[in-house]
């Protein structure tokens, strides 16, 4: 069968190199991709395979029916572009101003579409069936969830699902798998400081929410280094703040946002609850008053053992063992891939894209750009994947 996925993978090599570059030339952002879902649905129709359209408003849902009955499996892949002028010189470049696929969700959606003509033209050894399911608003609101919640996980009931991320830091020709945490949760928080302004040469008159913000910000950090376990990962970072529009005027408010980056449910839960105390406290002791404001985004993703075990057995099989490698560390960034594996057994991989892993290509920056011929290497993934969960 490795033999058969490889060769169909030439086959239409080109077709999703020319999808990639379509799908690249017109970036969407999320819960906008139209034009993108138009294009899937129309290779999906081609194949005659089923689809099912508008799920999550953009989202779309293919089904292989194998000849035979068994388990089945889901693919994923997301489908949303970032808010940036790509500055790449290719020649498939965005022609929508400000929009651009700068995290290779382009290459994810030929990848799936490339897997799909593979499986689609296996199906009559298939045990079972493929879900292929196409993803918005991954890097927005997280369309997976609403996915889930329209039912993308029944009718049939899915056993097992997994994706991948084509990744900059890694060599291309390479795979990465992890077992257990993989990717942290990304939750939000807003925190405002209430002083009392006036002029800058009188603030014992006042209440400085400025060098309050400053005391909270410092002292938040040592939750990570004094309040939670040192052997579980957590970041606390500030991305904005805001107060004042004068260099002689003491603001009457500050406005801090940030990330919250856990592994753990516990931390998860932990972490707010203790900058809230820390904020209640220091503004509380000057006379001041807050606001705090915490939402919580996607779950820290975790791959089942069982089925990473099973990915790095197939993809070996494609690429050769000796290029599957585990992931030394996990990494705080995030993926909504997570509410899927909070659901069913899954795993998801990351797929090596730079020519020199010393200098690796960077994600969501204008300058993003990578081969086209590691859409190889995501297809027959993911396909043999398929074919080896189904078939066992």
């Amino acid at each position: 069968m490795v033999g058969k996925v490889k060769t169909l993978s030439e086959k239409y090599y080109e077709r999703t190199k020319d999808i990639r570059h379509l799908i690249h030339m017109y970036p969407e952002d999320g819960y906008k991709e139209h034009k993108t879902s138009k294009i899937i649905i129309d290779e999906l129709e081609k194949m005659n395979i089923k689809v099912t359209k508008n799920v999550a408003k953009t989202g779309v849902v293919g089904l292989i029916e194998g000849k035979y009955p068994g388990k089945t499996v889901l693919l994923r892949a997301d489908m949303d572009a970032l808010k940036l002028d790509e500055k790449a010189d290719v020649e498939y470049k965005s022609k929508i101003p400000g929009m651009m696929h700068a995290c290779g969700h382009d290459g994810h959606v030929a990848g799936l579409l490339g897997a799909a003509m593979i499986l689609n033209d296996l199906k009559d050894e298939l045990h079972g069936k493929v879900k292929l399911v196409f993803q918005p608003a991954e890097e927005r609101d997280g369309g997976a969830k609403p996915m889930i919640e329209e039912g993308v996980l029944e009718n049939p009931n899915v056993d097992a699902v997994f994706g991948a991320h084509l990744w900059g830091a890694l060599k291309e020709g390479q795979v990465h798998v992890k077992h257990g945490a993989m990717m942290a949760a990304p939750d939000i928080f807003v925190f405002k400081i209430i002083g009392v302004g006036g002029h800058g040469s009188t603030p014992h008159q006042g209440i400085d929410p400025i060098v309050l913000t400053c005391q909270v910000i410092n002292t938040i950090q040592t939750i990570v280094s004094r309040k939670t376990n040192p052997l579980n990962p957590i970041v606390i970072s500030c991305g904005r703040i805001q107060g004042g529009d004068c260099h002689n005027v003491i603001p009457n408010e500050v406005e801090v946002e940030g990330t919250i980056r856990t592994f753990t449910q516990e931390d998860r839960e932990l972490v707010p609850k203790l900058m809230e105390d820390i904020i209640r406290g220091i503004t509380s002791c000057q006379g001041a008053s807050y606001e705090f404001y915490y939402e919580a985004k996607y779950p820290a993703l975790i791959n089942d053992s069982k089925m990473t075990d099973l990915v790095k057995e197939s993809v070996g099989k494609i690429i050769g063992s000796e290029n599957v490698f585990e992931l030394r560390e996990a990494t705080m960034g995030a993926e909504d891939f997570a509410f899927f594996t909070q659901k069913v057994p899954g795993s998801f991989f990351f797929v090596g894209i730079a020519k020199d892993d010393q200098k690796p290509v960077l994600h969501h920056n204008p300058y993003f750009r990578w081969e086209d011929k590691n859409i190889k290497i995501l297809s027959q993934s993911l396909s043999q994947v398929a074919v080896d969960f189904l078939n066992k």
